[in-house]
């Protein structure tokens, strides 16, 4: 399954983000002549479900009130994307950023005859271990984020919140340094406009299940940031070993970009 010349490229977001993200890579693509979907995966972007104390700007509520998205299952957002590109003429590449890693291994698990490449751009690969959240439970994954990002109690919530419209020049500044580095400020202040306030829980908590006579069959490519401060790239290093160790017939090509967490925006 080698691709030569054009392609069709399927896109997927990851935590809080959606497909208008990816305006600048979608544009970069076209223009070198491939075929490109970016999906906004449910909950997020034009499908966005959000907490009424977030629209209502009621900071104290916010903490505590559960997330729309609490029941929304990695296997159900799965499911949608094989979906979505089973109804496309040919498998696609399926590039996946960030917490959307989680789910093209979920995708390709399900569904690997639907998948000719995997793209992983900074993203999740949860294999041996199983889930995300336990690579980052690793000594690897030591950020250097501030931590105020993150709002209230995620296991009572069912999603890990940040707020995105949050009016604090502190908290502007750490969401910033934290997700779109490389971006001057008003580029920064664009895209985190039209970020959703919830990461449903289960994309950290529910093993990928993926195999080697599976997901393991899909050829694939990882893109390393070493700028990332989100996810340090000794932790992306991690599972790109774990992945190999688990498929190595089908080992990660690796390619590697002087970027932060969004390079998706600042090196499209």
């Amino acid at each position: 399954r080698r691709m030569t010349g054009a392609a069709d490229v399927v896109l997927i977001h990851g935590a809080w983000h959606g497909a208008g993200h990816f305006a600048a890579l979608a544009a970069e693509l076209t223009a070198r002549g491939h075929r490109v979907l970016a999906l906004d995966l449910p909950g997020h972007g034009a499908r966005a479900r959000f907490p009424a104390s977030y629209l209502a700007r009621d900071a104290a509520a916010l903490r505590t009130e559960p997330s729309p998205l609490a029941e929304l299952t990695l296997d159900e957002v799965a499911q949608d994307v094989v979906a979505t590109v089973r109804r496309l003429p040919a498998p696609p590449i399926v590039a996946a950023h960030s917490m959307g890693g989680t789910v093209a291994t979920r995708v390709a698990e399900l569904a690997p005859d639907l998948v000719a490449h995997l793209v992983y751009v900074c993203a999740f690969v949860p294999t041996l271990l199983g889930t995300a959240g336990a690579y980052l439970a690793l000594p690897e994954a030591k950020t250097a984020l501030g931590g105020g990002l993150y709002l209230g109690d995620p296991a009572a919530l069912g999603a890990v919140r940040i707020d995105p419209r949050s009016t604090d020049p502190a908290y502007q500044d750490e969401l910033h340094a934290a997700y779109f580095s490389g971006l001057d400020r008003d580029d920064f202040a664009a895209l985190a406009a039209s970020l959703t306030p919830d990461q449903p829980l289960s994309f950290l908590a529910t093993p990928t299940g993926a195999t080697a006579g599976r997901w393991g069959t899909v050829p694939r490519t990882y893109l390393r940031t070493p700028l990332d401060r989100a996810l340090p790239v000794e932790l992306q290093d991690v599972m790109i070993r774990h992945a190999d160790e688990l498929a190595p017939a089908t080992a990660f090509a690796q390619e590697t970009i002087e970027a932060g967490r969004a390079g998706f925006a600042s090196h499209p």
